[in-house]
């Protein structure tokens, strides 16, 4: 069977490490390119922490473009250092790959891969600025599938009541993306936060021979830190973007999904809000802007082990 090529547009912190690595070692597809976003960490820190992850790995091949810094009707203010570290990788203080980052800007990389791969997934694992540059480019190439780890319908947010963080930091380019004529699959806090990495994983993790594997092990206890307490009573943390990549990856349904339109609330008191189209219970149809439909993975997804 022929692998299912993505291209990666990330904020590299914790989750995103891990979801990178699940890739890598995932047969069923081919990392074929990263572009970078400010989000957990700035896009140039993105890009580092990439390229440093996959030397680990042992891995020079793949692309990694810097993409944009500022959101798109704001500056970038800082990331989430107490999530993510202030390197975003939990302060494990990698060392910087041997080589540099791609020198085209992150929309010229998605281009050119698009056009050599008509079947291209793109992953969008941070705030979409990037692609609703891409949107908004003229005359780029079609892509065949986006998937967003975003927003959050039934669940509450994890900025604010209503906000994914994604969402919540650029949430003009989230409109813009989910107003689009893409198919396009949403992997929201309602899944995310179903699926979790607890202690017991951490040391399945630790036990595994290689470098990749150890600096993924060693960067968990801040993620767990942050979750303890806080999020889960026990000491776990959600898998947010290893879930999305998984879903990406084509080895993952949704048991519950909705196809529909994806509103993006940018008012201050509900800004990056996703709201749906009807005022139901369970909110399983969402509403867009001009007629776009999303499908939206709602609620439990059919189990598999990420570490397996």
């Amino acid at each position: 069977m022929s692998r299912r090529p993505i291209l990666v547009d990330c904020d590299t912190g914790i989750d995103d490490a891990l979801a990178l690595a699940y890739l890598l070692a995932e047969p069923a597809v081919d990392i074929v390119g990263v572009t970078t976003v400010s989000g957990n960490t700035d896009a140039a820190r993105a890009a580092a922490n990439t390229l440093s992850l996959f030397e680990l790995a042992g891995v020079h091949d793949i692309p990694v473009a810097i993409g944009a810094h500022d959101f798109r009707d704001r500056a970038y203010a800082g990331g989430a250092p107490h999530v993510h570290g202030d390197d975003g990788v939990g302060g494990i203080a990698l060392t910087a790959a041997a080589r540099a980052h791609d020198a085209r800007p992150a929309v010229e990389l998605i281009d050119h891969l698009a056009s050599r791969h008509p079947d291209l997934t793109v992953l969008a694992l941070g705030p979409l600025t990037n692609l609703a540059a891409y949107a908004e480019a003229p005359g780029v190439a079609a892509f065949d599938h986006l998937v967003v780890m975003g927003g959050a319908f039934a669940h509450s947010g994890n900025v604010t009541a209503w906000a994914e963080a994604n969402i919540h930091n650029d949430p003009e380019s989230a409109a813009v993306v989910f107003a689009q004529d893409w198919d396009t699959t949403l992997v929201p806090l309602d899944v995310t936060m179903t699926q979790t990495l607890d202690e017991t994983d951490l040391v399945r993790l630790e036990a595994i021979p290689g470098a990749l594997p150890q600096a993924l092990a060693a960067m968990l206890p801040l993620y767990l830190d942050f979750y303890a307490g806080r999020v889960f009573a026990d000491r776990r943390c959600a898998l947010h973007d290893p879930l999305a990549a998984m879903v990406a990856a084509g080895v993952l349904r949704g048991v519950s999904v909705a196809s529909g339109q994806v509103d993006v609330r940018l008012e201050r008191g509900e800004r990056g809000r996703t709201v749906s189209s009807r005022g139901s219970h369970t909110q399983r149809w969402v509403r867009g802007m001009e007629g776009s439909a999303v499908e939206v993975l709602l609620d439990r997804l059919e189990s598999r082990d990420w570490l397996a």
